[in-house]
């Protein structure tokens, strides 16, 4: 029964970055890209689900979400350093309900996304350009990640009925 509930809320955080990714952009006419708030999932999915299922709905969720906006080019990296970020987040956090590692866990995988990102413009893409001016941008986004989802991990494990729904049993 748990890897039946595992699967299903990874199948629905996937859906969910992916579409919060879509949905809410705010572009970056510098590097073409956009800011959007798909990252504070893909760190709650790494709490939430664990390494593997939350590495698999994150990177899966950001992979989906680039191919469908036509960053096709994007879709590998994004699917690997979703994944990290994921696991990241919860090799810092786990299951704690303390505050202070809810914020490292996202501050780390925001670094990782960053400097991920520069790294596969710089040496994968060739983009020395592009990977240099999207580092700024990328740290706002990273900023977004981590002002959206502290706040709603500490909401979810104060609350007993949201932990119940999320983790599928109390902490």
């Amino acid at each position: 029964m748990k890897k039946i509930r595992l699967a299903v809320l990874s199948s629905v955080f996937a859906a969910i970055i992916c579409v919060s990714t879509l949905i809410i952009q705010i572009p970056i006419p510098a590097t073409h890209g956009y800011i959007n708030p798909g990252d504070c999932f893909v760190i709650i999915a790494g709490i939430v689900l664990g390494p593997l299922y939350g590495a698999l709905a994150a990177g899966l969720g950001s992979a989906l979400a680039d191919l469908i906006a036509g960053y096709a080019v994007y879709s590998p990296a994004s699917f690997v350093l979703k994944a990290l970020m994921a696991i990241a987040a919860f090799l810092i956090a786990g299951r704690s309900r303390k505050v202070f590692r809810f914020i490292t866990a996202a501050l780390v995988s925001e670094i990782i996304m960053t400097a991920g990102y520069f790294l596969y413009e710089f040496f994968a893409l060739g983009y020395a350009a592009a990977a240099v001016s999207g580092v700024p941008m990328n740290l706002i986004q990273g900023a977004a990640g981590i002002i959206i989802s502290v706040p709603v991990l500490v909401t979810v494990n104060r609350n007993e009925k949201l932990r119940n729904i999320i983790y599928g049993r109390e902490l």
